[in-house]
């Protein structure tokens, strides 16, 4: 089985989508829809580290290995949902290069620390000749383990080829709400600007060999996420990475759609029955994140 930095790295797309329940119901309903991998998120999610053990572990078992976001790009959180049977984190809001080469300590190297890590961090072929057989166990140990940068913002798209260029990465995720607002465009993702600062990213990504992808969690009318640009990211610009919407906004969506048909077809659909209504104005903010 291929591990999630080769499913990220690919040259054919890799399929995912946000799972936001811990509920086993929903992880084993996952299992034979087409995925690749699922996007687990403890940013805007709130998880604890029980249920989302229970998550990576039951995923991983079904052959869908879980990558987890963490709030931000913090070497001990890493180490946190890697602890917790993560295949890959994705680190929120990276900007730095300082930034990525914590998150390569916590997720390349782990479990070194202390003064050892360092020499392996600053002089890779000391370490190497001095401790061949640790060198060997921690490549080994974390091969399996993919780090990936969430890019949403105006400076990280400027000093992308930098954070790119730290050994270790192994893909990048486009926010595509907090980079809107970063660009100043907020939510207007059909602007040029928008889809250029995207196209970019793309092309960085791959021309660096690691994978380029993006969460589209938009109602899918939304103006620049319909499935029509979505098709032209991954056909046009370069994406090989589509993490497609959310347990939650999915089950919406289905459940108003059916339901809308059949009381259309039987006279009996109400008025207030839109999706204006606070419950989905909910689901639309959690699916945009």
């Amino acid at each position: 089985m291929a591990t999630l930095p080769e499913i990220l790295r690919r040259a054919d797309v890799a399929y995912g989508t946000l799972m936001v329940s811990s509920h086993p119901a929903f992880t084993t309903a996952a299992s034979g829809c087409g995925l690749d991998f699922v996007f687990v998120d403890t940013e805007h999610v709130p998880l604890d580290r029980d249920e989302l053990a229970q998550m990576c572990q039951t995923y991983s078992a079904l052959g869908l290995p879980p990558l987890v976001r963490i709030p931000k790009a913090d070497p001990v959180l890493a180490r946190a949902v890697m602890d917790a049977g993560a295949c890959g984190v994705v680190a929120s809001y990276c900007e730095t290069v300082e930034q990525v080469h914590d998150l390569r300590r916590a997720v390349k190297m782990k479990p070194l620390q202390g003064e050892l890590l360092e020499l392996a961090m600053s002089d890779p072929a000391k370490f190497e000749e001095e401790n061949p057989k640790t060198a060997a166990f921690i490549k080994e140990r974390n091969a399996h383990v993919a780090l990936v940068l969430n890019i949403e913002s105006r400076a990280a798209i400027r000093d992308l080829d930098k954070l790119l260029a730290v050994p270790g990465v192994d893909g990048v995720l486009i926010g595509p709400h907090d980079l809107s607002c970063s660009l100043g465009v907020p939510e207007d993702f059909a602007s040029d600007e928008f889809q250029q600062a995207i196209k970019t990213i793309f092309e960085k990504a791959r021309a660096a060999g690691v994978g380029a992808g993006i969460h589209q969690g938009m109602p899918p009318t939304t103006p620049g996420m319909t499935p029509e640009f979505a098709s032209k990211w991954i056909s046009e610009y370069g994406c090989n990475v589509y993490v497609h919407a959310a347990d939650v906004n999915l089950f919406s969506t289905q459940l108003k759609t059916h339901l809308s048909q059949i009381q259309t077809s039987t006279g009996t659909l109400r008025e207030n029955d839109s999706d204006s209504g606070p419950a989905q104005k909910r689901l639309k903010t959690e699916a945009a994140i």
